[in-house]
């Protein structure tokens, strides 16, 4: 939120100089909208629970819906700080997946890359 109202100052601040303070509202009430809407689509998109199985992964959001679900079919990791597993669903299409080391305890965040090592051929 701190960066929300910085960006929409800021807008306000250079329209302001140039246009007036009054022409310059819209302007900043439109970029308050914009950026409010992507924060919250953003927050809705982030994984809120991750479920390893014998058959694949399985992630949820925060409000339970399912965001990727498929097998692990290939890996990519980055001096154990990221993570990219490619997940293989139903349609044979692989969506990427991208973790954080911070995300995940340790232990999780070891057994996932060891499973996408494992199904990469690596």
């Amino acid at each position: 939120m701190v960066f929300i109202l910085i960006a929409v100052a800021a807008v306000q601040a250079c329209l302001a100089a140039r246009l007036g303070a009054l022409q310059a509202a819209p302007a900043a009430a439109a970029v308050l909208a914009f950026l409010t809407l992507a924060a919250r689509r953003h927050w809705h998109a982030e994984p809120g629970a991750i479920k390893i199985g014998p058959d694949g992964l399985t992630v949820w959001n925060r409000a339970g819906h399912t965001l990727a679900q498929g097998r692990i079919a290939g890996c990519s990791q980055w001096s154990g700080r990221l993570l990219i597993l490619a997940l293989a669903g139903t349609s044979g299409r692989s969506r990427p997946l991208l973790i954080a080391a911070d995300m995940l305890s340790a232990e999780a965040f070891r057994e996932l890359s060891v499973l996408g090592r494992r199904a990469a051929g690596v």
